[in-house]
């Protein structure tokens, strides 16, 4: 499986972008998706997940902003960021883990997001 992700960019405090991460090859057997970032000087966290059942996870720093979904029958995923505020300022970077435990990961996107 290799993970394309795609949609960062600059943006103004308060303003949206929407990232994707287009997946080639199987995903049958993928258990979980993720969006995880990383900001300059700080380790990679996770931002959302989400499960084949549709189950979403937050971290606390996002809820009620972003948006994880998929769309199974384009192998993509989709993180919706809304209210976006400096601190989301990052490198994005899509995950998909196997039934092994396995991680793919995608390439990153940046999304710089300006006071």
């Amino acid at each position: 499986v290799q993970l394309q992700a795609s949609g960062g960019g600059l943006v103004q405090a308060g303003g949206s972008l929407t990232l994707s991460c287009r997946a080639s090859g199987s995903i049958v057997a993928i258990v979980a998706r993720a969006w995880y970032r990383q900001a300059p000087g700080k380790q990679r966290e996770l931002v959302a997940s989400i499960r084949p059942g549709g189950n979403t996870l937050y971290a606390d720093s996002v809820k009620g902003r972003f948006t994880i979904s998929r769309d199974n029958t384009k192998r993509t995923m989709y993180l919706q960021m809304d209210s976006l505020k400096p601190e989301d300022t990052a490198v994005y970077y899509c995950n998909h883990r196997r039934n092994t435990g396995f991680d793919y990961w995608g390439q990153g996107t940046e999304v710089t997001v300006s006071s």
